[in-house]
């Protein structure tokens, strides 16, 4: 799989005139270039969030910024517009990069590209994308022709810094999104790597949900005396969502999942393991719920289509692991079931957080079963909601009050209609002695590039891109 960036060819002309940008523009009084005020309104983007009001002063004074919110927040621009504008302000590096923003998974990688590009495009600075699961080539390519923007996460970039084809050396702005994230996936020395690599006099933005021990120690060796920003921290917004914890039986757990997972909109439920992932998916599309898994035995490829199927809704639910749901960054999840309960309170602010994003409001349901009450009532205390268990049952008319749940019809989704909407795009084989050999969706064993962890098998869905059933699922979760 290979990320191009996206262009501006949707803009209409006259959009980008930033003699039109008015001075009290609420981007423009927060000190946002002109060029860049234009950019983010020909995207429809006019009024900051709060923490990009909070932030974006002091990111364009070059100040050290250590910010605690939860994602969603909208940080992505809180830190994007500065540093674009910081480094459009500047002069080139002979090519190297000047800014590095560092993030937890490929996905997230993906989604903060996606958002950066654009505006870089429009002050004529380029950005690229480096990330594991995805082909080397472009990559390398991309340092060869010059970048001013890398937006990484870490394992690949310390790959491409020990191959010699990265040059950290001219680095003004670097910033760590997710901290706790990556603290949590193990990739605390690679980011001490790559910080000890650029100067040490640049710039530093950390972005964090949770200030962890791992994360005070990064921001105590080196952030400079940095501005502090709390806003819409996971533990204070876990107070503006619902919360429900629905003691259920045992015998009856599926059920309640398959009613709540029924309901409109888009639902993601959180388990602990990639096998509960594809045998629940399964489980509720044998009762007629439209629903597939997220978690790192897929590859890239497969995973990307079924992130895109979900934000499409043409697959309204989505079943992930914890680690794999890192990637999930959809404003409009309106419920989340813990079909599992998390292991701990950190692991549930990060689920609930997957709802009630952009300001939007969101359900939290966590299924509990007799043994496990004490336990979550602990683990719900010490993460700050106060709610007590209540009994729930299929048909339970508080439970769809409270999430929308719906009876099922039990009538199968056939196979071949949920591989309709995931499995890769089948290539055009050419006829005749010229015909090429295919390129295969990225996964497969053509030459279209490596698959989750480069080791060239294929997706989960479709065909010979079906790598689960040559080899079986990957053990790792970890997304770099």
């Amino acid at each position: 799989m290979d990320w191009r960036a996206a262009d501006l060819s949707n803009i209409q002309p006259g959009e980008f005139d930033a003699s039109s940008v008015a001075a009290d523009a609420p981007f423009a009084v927060l000190g946002v270039p002109a060029q860049l005020v234009a950019a983010l309104a020909g995207q429809g983007i006019r009024e900051p969030f709060p923490v990009q009001v909070a932030t974006i002063p002091d990111a364009l004074a070059g100040r050290d910024v250590l910010g605690r919110a939860q994602t969603g927040s909208g940080k992505t621009l809180g830190f994007g517009l500065p540093l674009i504008a910081r480094l459009a302000a500047g002069d080139p590096a002979g090519g190297a990069p000047r800014a590095v923003v560092l993030v937890p998974t490929r996905e997230l990688a993906l989604q903060v590209a996606d958002v950066l590009a654009p505006l870089a495009r429009s002050m004529q600075l380029d950005l690229s994308l480096v990330a594991g699961g995805m082909s080397y080539g472009p990559q390398l390519k991309a340092f060869e022709r010059g970048v001013d923007v890398v937006v990484a996460t870490p394992g690949r970039l310390i790959d491409l810094m020990d191959q010699g084809a990265a040059d950290l050396s001219q680095v003004m702005v670097t910033v760590l999104d997710e901290a706790d994230h990556m603290a949590d996936l193990g990739f605390m020395p690679a980011v001490s790597a790559i910080l000890d690599a650029v100067p040490g006099d640049g710039q530093r933005m950390l972005f964090s949900a949770t200030l962890d021990h791992a994360v005070d120690r990064l921001v105590r060796r080196y952030l400079h005396d940095p501005v502090i920003h709390e806003i819409d921290s996971d533990r204070a917004s876990v107070s503006t969502m619902e919360h429900v914890l629905a003691l259920v039986k045992p015998d009856e757990k599926l059920a309640v999942t398959a009613e709540i997972a029924n309901r409109a909109g888009r639902t993601v439920v959180f388990v602990r393991t990639q096998l509960a992932a594809d045998r629940i998916a399964q489980d509720l599309r044998g009762l007629g719920v439209m629903a597939g898994p997220l978690h790192g035995g897929l590859t890239q490829g497969a995973r990307a289509r079924m992130l895109q199927a979900f934000r499409d809704g043409v697959v309204p639910v989505l079943v992930a692991t914890d680690v794999a749901a890192r990637g999930i960054h959809v404003d409009d999840v309106s419920l989340v079931l813990q079909a599992d309960p998390p292991m701990n309170s950190k692991d549930y602010l990060h689920r609930a957080g997957r709802t009630a994003r952009a300001g939007e409001q969101g359900v939290v349901v966590t299924l509990v079963l007799p043994h496990q009450r004490r336990f979550t009532s602990r683990l719900t205390e010490h993460a700050g909601v106060t709610v007590r268990p209540t009994p729930a049952s299929p048909g339970d008319p508080a439970l769809s009050e409270h999430t929308g749940a719906r009876p099922v019809s039990g009538e199968p989704i056939p196979q071949e209609r949920f591989d309709a909407l995931v499995a890769p795009k089948q290539p055009i084989r050419q006829r005749g002695p010229k015909a090429r050999r295919p390129r295969w969706d990225a996964g497969g064993r053509g030459r279209g590039g490596s698959g989750e962890n480069g080791s060239g098998r294929g997706s989960q869905w479709g065909g010979r891109d079906d790598g689960a059933r040559r080899g079986g699922y990957r053990r790792a979760e970890r997304h770099d």
